[in-house]
């Protein structure tokens, strides 16, 4: 919101010394955010003054159009005599009167003016545009004619307000009030203590039957609707000086007198309001939902084909406007050739939901949409009709009708009980209940009680809705910056939870593996399941779908974290990164069999464990995966030697990483799923309570979806659930135990099927060597049909024995050695190659 110093001024009487940065520093302190005060007019300097075209005579022979011209500027150039000046424009003629700029004065961005010869002439001084005088956009995009009554020689600056100061303020979604200046004069009022002078305290007709039809079929979406009318208006009259400089300065562009008189008091009074032609509306106005597929064409020329659920502005036709968004193109004011004398002015309320959804539906954001979506004071909609009426009398003749149509659906104010200390124990600082009930008038509240205190919160405020939102507005309006710094004492013995502890734990592994975290957004489009190759009945396809996406392209929450994932090696790739090896840890999104409505927690108090779980249950899961994807080199060749691919492998063993950071033995075995290489997957699983669990996935990606997706060929993934792992896991692992006495290694090479898994191999050996086996590594895989037979491979093993108490003999070690190959011999059918 662009709020205007000088036009804040008419409100509030500020002392004549503030300035724009004052104002900021004051509104900042009772919480509206300031961004910026830009400084209009900062540098100019006259002499720039109204002027009358004398002559204008045509130069030929240049590649566009050149017109030398005189000047009368009276005696602002100190002579009387008819200026010289070259202009390139052609929007004006002899007798209009224009913006003009003598030697000597400077415009904004320091562009000083003198006199200089050009195109054969000499030029003294120049005739202005709106954007030489940074004025803004005033649709012409030529040069400034003003209308006749001004004099010649009057000092154009202080014509034109070119000095002033713009607040940008940024306003919150909770806080529409301050998308006017009614608004934000309330909250300057309040920040300097000074009285407000409110525009919208005004002498409003009460509603007769001999207003516009109107009538409201939905007083849900639309709970009040006044209709004005005023007849007689002069076409040909245009917005003034004052009212375009408003506009310009506010950030819109002047268009034609009733239309700036509609945005003009949209932007005082915070009310959209809308002008229709009433010669071109036919039969009476109605509100209503429109019909699933009704097409409007709106005032920006566009075909919209309508939901069920838009609010249309109709008469006997059909839709004439999307309700709180736009206005239709056939009842629209002719702005071109000035035909409209009659109009009627709409002023209504309409839900602030519906109005979100439409202009998000239809991708329409308009500033009448961005005021009724945040939240519009109905009780000013009579208030801004009178005011409309009482412009366009004043400005285009016209004769306000005697007939006031108001729609009003029943509704009470909404009361607040809050106890008078509440906002004491909130801030812990020690207000008072005078404070707190003199903050809360000022704010607009009435404030009835003593200990108790009853407020009714004002029609302007929708944001009030709970004691805490009222304990909000006294700490804010007493000053944040007065709030005691004091630290929280937190109870000995708190801190991470496992779940916590293992989640950090695993980022800092994968870290240290050589893996870089790629946070993504949890949103998904389902067709990216279609890409994976899933099944029709795979529980991943089964999303919870958000209201509100961000994306209509990605409107579910994820359960898997995969598409993010190679979604950012996607893009990392085609940016010259080949090398890639990203991880990251997060949580997806179930939904239960069971949909259950969330309850509403209380905020003035602490909610009970109950309410608590219950919110819980009506939430989707929300279990934690860890998933990674690789592809180009895991190692980088150089002068040490020769590089090496990264594979299924690496894949395999980023889960293995995983599983020593939560204490757990990890079961991998060859498995098949969704865009894994059928051959080149291996399946993850884990014991929970003596019950196996598969808990992901992990290898080489199908060539099939790495073509859909447009990635690199074999690169390679992993995911798998953190907290079925972390149930899996005996807590947070303990160090080894260094013992003293020395290590006995025993290799073996075994010769199985090569159907069979090594990890079946491994579990044999590792069982049948018992207690005194530390450790087992598989460090060859051997393949050779002529020395080992069709269909054999050979797995050799290097077994570490210890004991805690002494130094294992030769005979010792052995016969752990063979009661391990004998028991992987009973089960696999292994024997013992050589």
């Amino acid at each position: 919101m662009r709020v205007p110093l000088s036009w804040l001024r008419e409100y509030v009487d500020l002392p004549a010394t503030e300035t724009g940065r004052d104002v900021q520093a004051k509104l900042i302190s009772v919480g509206l955010e300031v961004e910026t005060v830009e400084q209009l007019g900062d540098g100019i300097k006259g002499p720039l003054v109204v002027g009358k075209v004398l002559t204008i005579e045509e130069l030929e022979g240049f590649k566009k159009p050149i017109r030398f011209c005189t000047v009368d500027v009276g005696q602002a150039n100190g002579t009387g005599e008819p200026q010289e000046i070259v202009c390139g424009a052609r929007n004006f003629a002899v007798g209009d009167k224009v913006v003009v700029v003598l030697p000597g004065a400077v415009l904004p961005g320091d562009f000083a003016i003198a006199a200089r010869k050009t195109y054969g002439k000499t030029s003294h001084g120049m005739i202005c545009s709106g954007d030489e005088l940074g004025m803004g956009d005033d649709g012409s995009h030529g040069i400034i004619v003003l209308p006749p009554e001004h004099e010649v020689g009057t000092d154009a600056i202080e014509l034109l307000q070119l000095v002033d100061e713009v607040l940008d303020i940024a306003v919150t979604p909770d806080r529409g009030y301050a998308l006017s200046i009614r608004g934000v004069a309330r909250e300057t009022a309040i920040a300097y203590g000074l009285p407000l002078s409110d525009p919208a305290l005004l002498d409003v007709p009460g509603p007769n039957a001999f207003g516009y039809p109107v009538r409201v079929a939905d007083p849900m979406g639309c709970d009040r609707f006044t209709a004005r009318t005023v007849t007689g208006l002069d076409p040909e009259a245009r917005s003034p000086l004052w009212l375009t400089r408003r506009l310009q300065k506010a950030g819109m562009r002047p268009i034609s007198l009733a239309v700036d008189i509609t945005n003009y008091v949209m932007l005082e009074l915070g009310q959209p309001l809308h002008a229709y032609d009433r010669s071109r509306v036919q039969g009476p106005i109605g509100v209503r939902r429109a019909e699933q597929g009704e097409k409007l064409v709106t005032l920006d020329g566009v075909t919209r084909t309508l939901d069920a659920e838009d609010l249309v502005i109709t008469d006997d036709r059909g839709p004439i406007g999307l309700a709180g968004v736009m206005g239709g193109a056939n009842t629209e004011i002719d702005d071109t050739e000035n035909t409209t004398t009659e109009v009627v002015v709409e002023a209504a309320h309409f839900d602030a939901l519906s109005i979100s959804r439409t202009a998000r539906r239809h991708k329409l954001a308009s500033e009448a949409s961005k005021r009724f979506e945040r939240g519009v004071d109905p009780q000013a909609a009579s208030a801004a009709a009178q005011r409309t009426v009482d412009l366009l009398v004043l400005l285009a003749g016209g004769t306000a009708d005697a007939g006031v149509t108001e729609v009003i659906a029943p509704s009470a104010p909404h009361t607040i009980t809050i106890p008078a200390d509440h906002p004491d124990k909130v801030a812990g600082v020690d207000y008072g209940r005078e404070t707190v009930v003199r903050r809360l008038q000022q704010v607009g509240c009435d404030v009835y009680g003593q200990d108790e205190l009853i407020v009714t919160v004002p029609s302007w405020r929708p944001d009030l809705t709970d004691p805490n939102d009222l304990a909000e507005e006294v700490i804010r309006l007493e000053g944040y910056e007065n709030l005691p710094s004091t630290l929280p004492k937190p109870p000995a013995g708190r801190g991470l939870t496992d779940r916590q502890r293992l989640h950090r734990r695993v980022g800092r592994a994968l870290a240290g593996a050589g893996y870089v975290e790629a946070p993504n957004y949890p949103f998904v489009g389902e067709h990216v399941f279609d890409q994976f190759g899933l099944a029709a009945d795979d529980p991943n396809r089964k999303v919870v779908k958000l209201v509100n996406p961000l994306s209509d392209e990605e409107p579910a929450l994820r359960t898997t974290l995969l598409p993010g994932l190679l979604g950012a090696l996607r893009r990392n790739d085609g940016r010259g990164s080949h090398d890639l090896a990203l991880f990251e840890t997060g949580l997806v999104f179930h939904p239960r069999e069971e949909l259950k409505i969330a309850v509403r927690l209380p905020v003035d108090r602490r909610p009970t464990d109950e309410e608590i779980a219950s919110l819980t249950e009506a939430l989707p899961l929300q279990p934690r995966h860890a998933a990674v994807v690789l592809t180009g080199a895991r190692e980088q060749a150089g002068w040490w030697g020769k590089g090496r691919p990264s594979d299924w492998a690496d894949a395999v063993e980023s889960a293995r990483v995983l599983a020593r950071e939560a204490g757990t033995e990890l079961i991998v075995r060859g498995g098949q799923y969704g865009p894994w290489h059928p051959g080149r997957c291996a399946e993850l699983a884990v014991v929970v309570e003596g019950v196996e669990q598969v808990i992901g996935y992990a290898g080489e990606l199908h060539p099939g979806v790495l073509k859909t997706l447009g990635l690199p060929a074999r690169t390679s993934a992993m995911e798998l659930d953190l907290d079925v792992l972390e149930l899996a896991s005996a807590g947070v692992p303990k160090g080894p135990k260094i013992s003293t006495f020395p290590v006995a290694t025993q290799d073996v090479a075994l010769v199985v099927d090569a159907s069979v898994p090594h990890t079946d191999v491994e579990a044999a050996l590792r069982e049948g060597a018992g207690e005194l086996l530390e450790s087992i590594r598989l460090f060859d895989v051997y393949d050779n049909a002529a020395q080992l037979g069709e269909g054999k491979k050979s797995l050799a093993y290097a077994l570490r024995f210890r004991a805690a108490d002494r130094t294992l003999t030769v005979d010792e070690a052995s016969a752990a050695r063979d009661a391990a190959v004998a028991l992987a011999a009973e089960r696999t059918g292994a024997v013992l190659r050589g």
